[in-house]
């Protein structure tokens, strides 16, 4: 019974590795420009850089966040996944803060060739692609 048991286990757990979204070409990753020196970030802080609450990495560099469009599947996916919420709550904080003068609305590029580029170009630049779509000019930041 306990090998039985044992077995199921090992199985239940190779099923849970093969869902993991870490070898997975449709994960979103957050991406920045090489001129940041932070290689992982705690969520909280990722969460307030996107949120455009917090304008600036742990070291005192400026960050310009990049985003695509709330429609787009990837930022969508982004939102939910990595950041905890739904694009439109996002939306809803950019706005309240352009329109009461305390702040501004992230960048947004047109698809993730602009997001490479604009990241890519852009010292402190921040952005998010999928994994399939990443390529060496920019490097991916860990969230913790």
């Amino acid at each position: 019974m306990l090998r039985l048991l044992s077995g199921w286990l090992l199985l239940a757990a190779a099923v849970l590795c093969s869902l993991s979204s870490h070898g997975d070409d449709s994960t979103v990753l957050v991406i920045t420009n090489p001129t940041v020196n932070q290689a992982s970030l705690p969520l909280e802080t990722v969460r307030a850089i996107f949120a455009m609450r917090q304008r600036t990495l742990p070291g005192g560099q400026a960050v310009h966040v990049f985003v695509l469009s709330d429609n787009n599947p990837i930022h969508e996916d982004f939102s939910k996944r990595i950041l905890g919420v739904y694009p439109h709550q996002l939306r809803l904080a950019w706005d309240r803060a352009v329109f009461s003068g305390t702040g501004q609305a992230p960048n947004e590029v047109a698809d993730e060739t602009a997001m490479l580029e604009a990241v890519a170009s852009t010292p402190g630049g921040i952005g998010y692609v999928k994994q399939s779509s990443l390529n060496n000019q920019v490097q991916v930041l860990s969230v913790e």
